[in-house]
């Protein structure tokens, strides 16, 4: 296999894997009714762990190193709490009032608030392409939501506003530890955060009270702290070594489509051809977003690429 090969099955292998852990929450909140504050402080707090007992073998001083600056502990603390333990529990939210289908779809919204949050800060207009970025996002919303007819909302309002809500702080969740990623590995960065979060959470989560659960239901929750997690985070990070951070970000695209393919022919949930317009639309943004800067200014564009030939 060749290490292109290798960067395209993890860059596909962890969003199927998240895809997989959308639809299985689903069947929890639905079929099993686990409280949603439970799986989240679960799936923190254990997963958060692992990483970092992984990493602790993997480089031990460089684990450590990021606690002993109040600098890095601040902005540590600020990722969890307001990064990593908002991008989980409105993500689970918007599961449990919707489906994992529209959640995912609505998740991927975080490149449109990256967007208005750099032109607000910049005090500047957006670019030409994330004009149409924005208006894709917007259009896209609207199918899904109304399935089309203007008059009516197809999901509950609870379900668009956790998935807005999450497509917010997928948004934090890419800003916040910019500058904790340039100084510190990503597993490192990703496993305190976890911890930390779900820590914080765990009062609110009441972890001490465990739900009665199948044999079936165990097993989902270990899939979902292991597979849903923190494999599927260290595939996306070893696709990294092999392709550029644009390809990856496309081929993420794989999540929802995973999503949603479970949740038809396992759950049963019914998806509209307005759903499935507006889900291309929204991740169409995506895939908008890792193209050259200069392709929709032609001239400057046409001008480069002849130079390149």
């Amino acid at each position: 296999m060749t290490d292109k090969q290798k960067g395209f099955f993890y860059a596909i292998a962890g969003p199927v894997l998240w895809g997989f852990s959308g639809s299985i929450a689903q069947y929890l909140f639905t079929q099993e009714n686990i409280p949603t504050q439970w799986i989240v402080g679960i799936r923190l707090i254990f997963a958060g762990l692992m990483l970092v007992i992984w990493c602790y073998f993997v480089d031990s001083k460089e684990l450590f190193a990021i606690l002993k600056k109040p600098r890095y502990v601040v902005q540590l603390l600020a990722f969890g709490l307001l990064g990593m333990l908002p991008a989980q529990y409105t993500y689970f939210m918007a599961i449990k009032y919707g489906n994992a289908p529209t959640a995912t779809v609505l998740q991927f919204l975080g490149p449109l608030f990256i967007i208005l949050y750099i032109s607000l800060r910049k005090l500047q207009l957006p670019r030409r392409i994330d004009v149409i970025s924005i208006f894709l996002a917007l259009l896209g919303t609207f199918l899904l939501v109304t399935h089309g007819h203007i008059n009516q909302l197809m999901l509950s309002p609870a379900a668009v506003l956790w998935g807005v809500g999450a497509g917010i702080s997928q948004a934090s969740y890419t800003l916040l530890p910019r500058e904790l990623l340039k100084r510190f590995d990503a597993r490192i960065v990703t496993g305190w955060s976890m911890l930390l979060g779900g820590i914080v959470f765990a009062p609110f989560a009441n972890l001490t009270h465990v739900p009665a659960m199948t044999p079936t239901a165990w097993i989902c929750i270990i899939f979902i702290v292991t597979g849903g997690t923190m494999f599927s985070y260290l595939f996306y990070l070893q696709s990294l070594n092999y392709l550029t951070p644009a390809t990856t970000g496309m081929l993420s695209a794989f999540e929802p489509l995973t999503a949603t393919f479970l949740a038809v022919t396992v759950l049963k949930t019914h998806v509209s051809a307005a759903e499935l317009a507006g889900a291309l639309l929204i991740l169409g943004i995506t895939f908008l977003q890792a193209l050259p800067p200069n392709l929709f200014n032609l001239r400057h564009y046409q001008k480069n690429h002849s130079s390149d030939n």
